[in-house]
C-alpha cells in the first residue's frame, strides 16, 4: 500500500515562506489564497466572488480543456492515468507562471485549486503501480511551485454535492456515484489534518455564496485574521 502522506507539506517549507518576500502594504494578510473542496462544493463560485471583492488575480482550473474527462467517467480504468497526467501538466503550467511574477507579493491571487489536488485525486483514481509512477512525477514538480498562504476548504455532505452537480448540469458528471465523492472527501480531509495545513475549514452544508451575502461575509471576515497552522472551523449562518 502506498501512502501519499509521507512528504513534507510545502506550506512548511521555508523556501516558500511568504514573509521572506513580502514587499507590499496591502491590507490583506494573505497574498495567495487557494480554495479547495470536493466536486460540486462551490470552489469556483467563491473564487470569483473573492477575486471581485479584493480586485485579485484569479486562477481557475481549466477542467473543460481536458480531453480525457468525459472518457474517464465512461471508462475510469482505461482513462484515469492520462486524465490525471493532463490535469497535472495543465495545473503546473498555470501555477509556474507565479514563480516568474514578482507582482505576486504585492497583489492578491486567488485559485480554485491546490496543486496537491493532483495527488489526492490520483490516489483515488489510479491503481497502485500507476499511482507510484504518478507520485514520482508529482514529487519532482510540486517543490518548484509557489505555495498558498492559506487554504479555504469547503466541506459539504455528499447529498449537497450531488444537488449542486445536478444543478450545474455538466453531462459527464451526472452519474458520479456517492461512494466516489465520499472517497474524495475522506482523502482531502485526511491530507489536510495530517499535514496541519493552515486552513479555514468551512461547513458548506447550507452554502449559498451567490444568494446570501452573510455567507460570503463569514469568509471575508475570517481572512482579516492571523492563524497558526491547523484547521480553523467556521459555520455559515
Amino acid at each position: 500500500m502506498i501512502s501519499i502522506f509521507t512528504f513534507p507539506h510545502p506550506l512548511t517549507n521555508p523556501i516558500f515562506c511568504r514573509q521572506l518576500f513580502y514587499f507590499g502594504a496591502h491590507s490583506m494578510k494573505y497574498h495567495f489564497i487557494t480554495i479547495e473542496g470536493n466536486i460540486g462544493a462551490g470552489k469556483t463560485t467563491l473564487a470569483h466572488l473573492l477575486a471581485k471583492k479584493y480586485d485579485a488575480r484569479l486562477i481557475l482550473e481549466a477542467f473543460a480543456d481536458n480531453p480525457f474527462l468525459s472518457k474517464f467517467y465512461e471508462n475510469p480504468s482505461q482513462f484515469a492515468f492520462p486524465l490525471e497526467l493532463f490535469f497535472m501538466a495543465e495545473r503546473y503550467k498555470q501555477l509556474k507562471e507565479l514563480i516568474q511574477t514578482r507582482d505576486l507579493f504585492n497583489t492578491i491571487t486567488i485559485s480554485d485549486y491546490l496543486f496537491t489536488k493532483c495527488l489526492l485525486f490520483a490516489k483515488v483514481n489510479l491503481p497502485e503501480e500507476e499511482f507510484r509512477l504518478y507520485q514520482k512525477l508529482f514529487d519532482i514538480i510540486h517543490q518548484q511551485l509557489v505555495q498558498p498562504d492559506i487554504l479555504i476548504y469547503l466541506h459539504a455532505p455528499v447529498q449537497k454535492l450531488q444537488a449542486n452537480i445536478k444543478r450545474r448540469n455538466r453531462p459527464y458528471e451526472q452519474q458520479i456515484p456517492d461512494d466516489y465523492l465520499f472517497n474524495i472527501q475522506q482523502t482531502y480531509t485526511q491530507y489536510i489534518k495530517q499535514h496541519n495545513i493552515k486552513t479555514l475549514f468551512i461547513d458548506a452544508s447550507n452554502a449559498d455564496f451567490l444568494g446570501n451575502e452573510k455567507h460570503l461575509q463569514v469568509i471575508t471576515d475570517a481572512l482579516e485574521k492571523d492563524y497558526g497552522p491547523g484547521q480553523h472551523y467556521f459555520t455559515l449562518p
